[in-house]
């Protein structure tokens, strides 16, 4: 089984760029999203997150009911689900501000009780970092994953607005760097952790760390680089007939990824290293497709499988 930890939260978006444009509730989060994304392209997924016992509780297990995504903690919580606001600029590109709540509302027994005996690949969720408490339990989870057999991936979504403590935060989110095997980021993220560098400096500078193998960069509209041990590679987005915007599109494009990782024998330890440059154009032409198509839809709407296969047909 995949296993995605980490934020649920509900995305309150505006139906424009319009200053006070009315917002419509989607169910969203990073973890949230992909996990949903990885149940669509086919693999069997564990989510592990608390869901509220409140209205917007029920809108999130909707989907992930939907997309046949294992709710791992079952028991309900009392505290409100966790909001983002989101806002776009003229591009359509989104920015958020959070109400944390209910994703937070864990312990480690119940976190641990609830991770399934056998993980093949376990997501770290962007959040996990951000308070210190968390982080500490979330840490014993990532580890408990890897000691039952998980690759582990973290995308890591810099959530500046979110963060108080902001040599905590870097120090927080470098522990969890250096257990991960794959590591994900934004152009945004590069630019907040590494002022000046260069984005190939970066990804060496990742892979130099204990366990990192590969390392994936989105670009926006400029596509996205892959950087294993051994090559490195660049794609262009797959652009949709009609577009949407651009909410889950790394998620989604993360999820593409996993998968193709999965079905080609990389997606463990060891294995993404020597992906050569063929391999990791593919890889991120898989993603990107994935990605395209959820930004031909408004929020986050991860493809099916038979989607991604009849573009990649055509």
């Amino acid at each position: 089984m995949f296993v995605v930890g980490g934020e649920s939260l509900i995305d309150l978006v505006p139906v424009s760029a319009a200053p006070g444009a009315e917002r419509v509730a989607h169910a969203g989060g990073s973890p949230f999203n992909c996990a949903i994304a990885l149940s669509r392209l086919g693999n069997p997924t564990g989510f592990l997150c608390p869901i509220s016992q409140d209205e917007y509780g029920d809108l999130l297990l909707r989907p992930l009911a939907d997309a046949g995504v294992a709710v791992l903690l079952d028991e309900r919580v009392a505290a409100p689900t966790t909001k983002a606001i989101v806002s776009f600029n003229a591009k359509m590109q989104a920015s958020y501000i959070f109400e944390r709540g209910a994703d937070r509302a864990f312990t480690r027994e119940s976190l641990m009780a609830a991770l399934p005996e056998t993980v093949e690949l376990y997501q770290i969720g962007g959040f996990c970092p951000i308070l210190a408490e968390d982080a500490a339990i979330w840490t014993d989870v990532v580890k408990a994953a890897a000691q039952r057999g998980a690759t582990l991936s973290f995308d890591i979504n810099v959530r500046d607005k979110l963060v108080d403590d902001e040599a905590g935060y870097r120090a927080r989110l470098s522990g969890f760097l250096d257990l991960a095997h794959l590591v994900k980021l934004s152009e945004e993220d590069h630019e907040w952790l590494r002022p000046g560098m260069s984005i190939q400096d970066h990804a060496a500078e990742l892979l130099a760390r204990p366990n990192c193998e590969l390392v994936v960069v989105t670009l926006g509209e400029e596509g996205s680089r892959a950087f294993s041990r051994s090559a490195t590679a660049q794609a262009p987005i797959f652009s949709p007939p009609v577009f949407g915007d651009t909410v889950g599109a790394g998620d989604s494009l993360m999820a593409g990824i996993l998968t193709w990782l999965g079905e080609a024998g990389a997606l463990k330890v060891g294995g993404l290293a020597g992906l050569d440059e063929s391999q990791l154009k593919d890889m991120l032409a898989f993603g990107a497709v994935v990605a395209g198509i959820n930004c031909g839809r408004k929020g986050c709407q991860p493809p099916s499988r038979a989607e991604v296969d009849a573009v990649l047909a055509g």
